[in-house]
């Protein structure tokens, strides 16, 4: 099946796609805030470059897009029709990456909570931050 875009239609598109900054870590990072917890985005000297860091809590946090991370068992993650082989194995790099930074961290006595962005759809967005709050303060 060809790709319905033209090269330079698809480039620009996959371009848009944005690493940091997006809705769903803007979501978690204001409920955060707004409930005391102070953090720190994207910090490059841990590994993986955790979107959250809570540096009181020792717990690093990723907001990890369904379909970049292969949420298992999610509609979201599921692989493109067209360039299959490319797609499956860019996704599998990515799945074996975040496992290997998960490690890292855990080696280096931090906490790893991941957060998917299927669980902050509008009508779960509320109880998923609430549990993630919860979830913090318990693992001290």
């Amino acid at each position: 099946m060809a790709d319905r875009h033209s090269k330079e239609t698809r480039s620009y598109n996959m371009s848009q796609v944005k690493s940091r900054e997006t809705k769903p870590e803007v979501f978690v990072r204001k409920y955060l805030f707004a409930n005391g917890f102070r953090y720190r985005k994207n910090d490059s000297r841990l590994p993986g470059h955790p979107d959250i860091v809570l540096p009181k809590y020792k717990t690093a946090v990723f907001i990890n897009g369904c379909f970049w991370h292969q949420h298992e068992n999610c509609k979201y993650s599921a692989l493109p029709e067209t360039n299959k082989e490319f797609w499956k194995k860019k996704l599998e790099t990515n799945k074996r990456r975040d496992i290997e930074k998960t490690k890292q961290l855990e080696f280096a006595g931090w906490r790893v909570i991941v957060v998917w962005t299927c669980e902050l759809k509008p009508k779960d967005r509320e109880n998923r931050a609430e549990k993630l709050s919860k979830d913090i303060i318990n693992i001290r």
